[in-house]
């Protein structure tokens, strides 16, 4: 064979008819150079769609010039000893933290180099090496490979078990390693790249509330930039904000208003990235009765006055059931400026929200802004308001929808604040509150300055792969060591910004999460278009639901509740109650309910499905709760091309693999409710339409979507932007 044959081609006719494992034990006597090396890798992975095993073939050789380089590097004879060497090698190279050193003594760490298991290096597919070779293994400052796959499985595992008791820590490293190496989940993509190094954070996003005042403008763009230098997504709620022409300290139409501030956070997401891998990712979001809510929604778009664009941005916006209603019956919606509201009416309008469908306070308080007769406002009619979010979404795939009753109806921690937005991806649903400066004062020739605390919202983040983990009856086992593994990412983190970290401690929020659905439905041989999807989808969330409770609540006898924990729906009981949870046969809810009351519960917010676009690649399964978009495509990286099928894709699985554009709709939004029952927080939902979709069917998904109690939805992805969307790699997990 020519030492530069150029992949599958020149190995069939070279090995005619040889099976895997003999195939690789022929490309195992040739000498290839490196570049040529990576070359016929990459033809490899061109494979004949109907043969989709050649991905693994592809894997192997990867995986055996992998191990040849870091044996070169580490001047080792075998890829996977001396686990203490690499340890040390790469503390003094500045890469690791040597707290691991700390932590683990050198018995300790012999042990759990025996429990290492490179047969599970073999898992993967080929794309999911390569995205976790090129983006997450350690690597020397050179950028030599050093650290192996499962080395990173175990090192992860070590820093999240760190801080467990001596008596039981190296048994819960060795349950993490377990649900890691087996692909059974991932953790979230700060946490996979940056657990046991020197630099990084390890929660995957934030949410921010901006105040209406020039100081909390410029502190939060301040947080922000410090978020997104050490690798967080952000969400930052607008509404707060005066709008144009508002008055500031009594003279009249002045304000700006928040397309100037948005152009702000625009060159911030621009000019400080995220560990120099990619521009800072911001989401913005708005309500729908604001002032500025037209350029809000134009501010994507590509057209128009470019000194009103911020096409780095994604938006959002914070919508109540009265403005859906109003869409519905075609009813006129007003505009307000949220200042003048304050000052006029004595309220923050955004402040409230409907305590029950079809009444509460915020209705109540807008119809007293509509009827007063002194307050400015401006009558549009609502389906005006529609159309242009609409055409933005049609045009850019967003703006977000944020159905704020149904999130704060449901909120387990009502007792304690608001949620007026979600985060970059739409899925985490948590108290809120701005930053206040109170004042500043010179103490000892230094200027101090004291800061009311607001609800900076943290993201902590992993997921069950659904596609392994359900088919291997591993859920119970899986869910309780990987709530203890997010729970202690909260203690080991270390947030640039103080208020977070304050937030992030007060509620102890995780986001256990899922992805791989489309994979499972393909492998139970069930129809993405059926009931029995519904079904199936509320049944397993059922589980996932409540093993995740019994998981915190075991945590809280063990390690002490949440301290916002007594006055919350899950003390009350009216989180499982408001669910109808106990009318349901086939769990013990009330049994679990005053478990709950008894012991307490560990994390104040539990459940979140995330995108999970970069890290179900890894773990060879499909994204999120997301239908395919084909059943062959090419994963475009940053140097290179790689064609990828469906997983485990036959001639059983193939018809149960629709495209995302192909499949109802409708029936992905009853799905999504049935699970959402489930989910305390929101969940990563994408509407997939056709660019010829009518105004009207793109109509009726929203009106459903919010009927059926959805509380978000993320990307409206058209087939005239197929591909054209930015996925928030922190919030892969």
């Amino acid at each position: 064979m020519n030492r530069t044959a150029t992949g599958i081609d020149s190995l069939q006719e070279a090995f005619p008819a040889l099976p895997i494992h003999a195939v690789l034990d022929k490309w195992n006597e040739l000498s290839i150079e490196d570049y040529a090396q990576d070359m016929i890798l990459t033809c490899l992975a061109e494979v004949d769609e109907s043969q989709p095993d050649w991905t693994f073939v592809a894997s192997r050789i990867y995986l055996n010039w992998m191990y040849e380089q870091a044996k070169r590097n580490r001047k080792q004879d075998d890829a996977y000893s001396d686990f203490y060497g690499l340890l040390q090698t790469l503390i003094d190279d500045g890469i690791y933290t040597s707290k691991l050193l700390t932590y683990y003594s050198k018995q300790d760490i012999a042990k759990l180099e025996r429990a290492i298991d490179p047969e599970r290096d073999h898992l993967f597919t080929y794309i999911g090496l390569r995205t976790l070779s090129d983006r997450y293994l350690a690597r020397s400052k050179s950028n030599d490979i050093f650290e192996l796959p499962q080395e990173r499985f175990m090192i992860i595992a070590m820093m999240l078990m760190a801080q467990e008791e001596e008596s039981k820590k190296i048994d819960l490293v060795l349950e993490s390693y377990w649900a890691l190496s087996n692909l059974y989940m991932t953790v979230a993509t700060p946490t996979l790249a940056n657990a046991g190094k020197q630099y990084g954070q390890l929660s995957s996003c934030f949410i921010d509330t901006v105040d209406d005042s020039l100081q909390s403008i410029y502190d939060s763009n301040t947080d922000i930039a410090n978020l997104s230098k050490n690798g967080g997504g952000i969400g930052v709620y607008l509404g707060k904000i005066r709008s144009r022409g508002s008055d500031i300290r009594g003279f009249k139409g002045v304000s700006s208003g928040v397309i100037p501030w948005m152009k702000q956070l625009n060159n911030t997401a621009v000019s400080v990235d995220q560990l120099g891998q990619r521009q800072g990712a911001i989401a913005v979001y708005l309500d729908i009765w604001h002032k500025d809510i037209f350029p809000f929604l134009d501010s994507r778009l590509n057209n128009g006055d470019e000194r009103q664009r911020t096409h780095d941005l994604f938006t959002g916006v914070s919508i109540p059931d009265l403005f859906m209603e109003a869409v519905e019956s075609r009813e006129d919606w007003y505009l307000f400026d949220p200042h003048e509201v304050r000052d006029v009416m004595g309220y923050s309008l955004e402040d409230s929200y409907d305590e029950e469908r079809g009444s509460g306070t915020f209705r109540s308080r807008y119809q007293e802004c509509v009827q007063h007769p002194t307050l400015s406002k401006k009558c549009v009619p609502a389906i005006e308001i529609m159309k242009r979010v609409m055409m933005s979404q049609l045009e850019a795939g967003t703006p977000y929808m944020f159905y704020r009753d149904e999130v704060n109806r449901m909120n387990p921690n009502h007792h304690a604040g608001m949620i007026y937005c979600s985060n970059l991806c739409t899925e985490i649903t948590q108290n809120q509150s701005p930053t206040s400066q109170e004042q500043h004062f010179i103490e000892d020739g230094k200027i101090i300055t004291e800061k009311s605390p607001g609800d900076f919202v943290v993201c902590n983040l992993s997921s069950i792969n659904l596609g392994k983990a359900v088919p291997s009856r591993e859920l119970h086992r899986l869910i309780t060591i990987q709530v203890r593994m997010l729970d202690n990412v909260i203690d080991l983190n270390t947030i640039p910004v103080l208020q977070a970290q304050l937030t992030n401690q007060k509620y102890r929020g995780i986001g256990l999460g899922t992805f791989g659905w489309a994979h499972l439905l393909a492998k139970k041989n069930i129809h993405w278009d059926s009931e029995e999807a519904v079904k199936y989808a509320e049944e397993l969330y059922e589980a996932i639901a409540y093993y995740t409770i019994e998981a915190s609540s075991e945590l809280a006898k063990e390690k002490g509740s949440y301290p916002m924990f007594e006055g919350s729906d899950w003390h009350s009981g009216d989180y499982f109650s408001k669910r109808g949870y106990h009318l349901n046969g086939s769990w013990n809810w009330l049994t679990l309910q005053e478990k709950v009351r008894k012991n307490g519960l560990r994390n104040g917010y539990l459940l979140a499905v995330a995108p999970n676009s970069s890290t179900s690649l890894i773990a060879g399964s499909t994204a999120s709760i997301d239908p395919v978009f084909q059943k062959f495509y090419s994963e475009e990286k940053k140097d290179y091309k790689i064609p990828v099928t469906a997983p485990e894709l036959d001639h059983r699985t193939y018809g149960y693999y629709p495209s995302a554009y192909d499949v109802d709709q409708k029936s992905s939004i009853r799905q999504n409710a049935a699970r959402q029952r489930y989910v305390d927080q929101s969940i990563s939902f994408n509407l997939y339409v056709r660019n010829s979709i009518h105004a009207k069917e793109l109509l009726d998904l929203h009106l459903e979507a919010w009927k059926q109690g959805l509380k978000t939805t993320y990307y409206t992805r058209s087939t005239s932007r197929q591909g054209d969307y930015d996925e928030c790699e922190s919030c892969s997990s």
